[in-house]
């Protein structure tokens, strides 16, 4: 009887112990993950940034003798391009150039050389007939998150005693969303 005992007192200790053991406490809870986005575009295919460049007006090669000549600002794929996210409603406002003013008679802006100015304007349609005023600005419609082509068509006029040379100017281009 002793034996029978021990051998159950062994083996309800033993029990006891694995129950012990193999007894597991969970607790659960949860992991927060976010993420913040901003809105922001591309222009003509690159993240905007200052300093972006938003295509070039060329108004080609011409004698001194010219009249008008047309030109359209383009990027390097054509037409200037602009990306925004998605419910964000573009606008690019076109501010002033270096040489504003100083060719009054053949437009509100001016292309210089030196001391010598070939006067042009900015429009919105390519039949040059709606101004984009200096400071005036070129609204797009809201974004879908589609790309969107920006139009700006210039008008460049002549005038009698041009010498011959490059003519240039920078305007400055803000991009609003």
């Amino acid at each position: 009887m002793r034996v029978l005992k021990s051998t159950l007192g062994f083996s309800l200790l033993g029990l006891m112990l694995a129950g012990q053991v193999q007894a597991v406490t969970t607790v659960g809870g949860t992991v927060n993950a976010s993420l913040v986005l901003t809105s922001s575009c591309l222009i003509n295919g690159v993240t905007g940034a200052e300093g972006a460049v938003f295509g070039a007006l060329d108004f080609g090669t011409e004698t001194t003798m010219f009249g008008t000549v047309n030109g359209q600002v383009l990027s390097g794929t054509g037409a200037m391009k602009v990306l925004c996210s998605a419910g964000t409603t573009p606008a690019i406002t076109l501010g002033a150039g270096n040489h504003d003013g100083l060719a009054p008679a053949q437009g509100t802006r001016a292309l210089a050389s030196g001391s010598n100015y070939v006067g042009y304007d900015l429009y919105s349609d390519v039949g040059r007939t709606t101004p984009i005023a200096i400071g005036g600005n070129v609204t797009l419609p809201q974004s879908t998150g589609v790309e969107q082509t920006v139009n700006i068509y210039g008008k460049a006029t002549g005038k009698v005693g041009l010498p011959a040379g490059t003519y240039s100017d920078t305007i400055t281009v803000v991009l609003t969303f």
